[in-house]
């Protein structure tokens, strides 16, 4: 049987989803065998931009679609205007517009650290860093209710990232790194909720076949059999 693909859409918390540890990878693992796991993220990119890729990737009459795909963005197109990352900035209401010529498993931002993104730009900046964070949670959650307000529309499964972290205690260090980007546990958070979705989705990895015999099903003495079609 063909193997079916997943497409995995974002900007930089996509990009380095193969990276260590990362969700994307742990996706690939989970599905091994079964799914092929492809990484379209652009590390920067907001909504406004995305669309321009969409025909590239999810051309009109492909003939093999993705079996799924997540659509990971918010991060950007809620910097703020008049600081350092104005540039990536979307209006929320054209950010929910953008958003929704997208399909499948749409995936809210992250929350934001400001602290924490203060701490980075200092790192990087020293004394010429600016005062105020390029991000504020609150503003991000505007963009993640957005989001959820969308996939609730359109009647597509969501992962209300922004939420789900907060839950924890310590959540601005245990899951982001820098204020923004995810470490080890939160890659494994995006990891189990898109898992989650596509299982309830009827993609559960332990329903899907494998696309060739696994081995114990092969005969040594006539292997030919295990691979005829049925």
């Amino acid at each position: 049987m063909k193997r079916p693909h997943f497409l995995l859409f974002g900007d930089s918390i996509t990009e380095q989803s193969f990276g260590p540890a990362g969700w994307g990878a742990a996706l690939a693992n989970t599905y091994s065998r079964k799914a092929d796991v492809l990484v379209r993220g652009y590390g920067g990119y907001n909504t406004r931009w995305a669309l321009f890729l969409l025909n590239s990737l999810f051309p009109p009459n492909c003939l093999t679609p993705p079996a799924a795909a997540t659509i990971f963005f918010g991060a950007n197109d809620a910097a703020i205007l008049g600081r350092t990352s104005e540039r990536q900035h979307v209006p929320i209401n054209e950010y929910k517009n953008c958003s929704s010529a997208m399909l499948v498993v749409l995936i809210t931002p992250p929350p934001v650290d400001e602290h924490g993104r203060k701490e980075y730009a200092r790192s990087l900046y020293g004394e010429k860093a600016m005062e105020l964070p390029e991000r504020t949670n609150e503003i991000t959650g505007n963009y993640a209710k957005q989001c959820i307000d969308l996939a609730k529309e359109l009647d597509l499964p969501y992962v209300d990232l922004w939420s789900l972290m907060q839950e924890t205690e310590g959540w601005q260090k245990k899951f982001l790194t820098d204020g923004l980007h995810l470490t080890e546990e939160g890659n494994a958070v995006v990891h189990n909720e898109v898992v989650r979705a596509f299982s309830e989705g009827g993609l559960s990895t332990e329903h899907m076949q494998c696309d060739f015999p696994h081995h114990i099903h092969i005969d040594w003495h006539m292997p030919e059999r295990a691979f005829q079609k049925k």
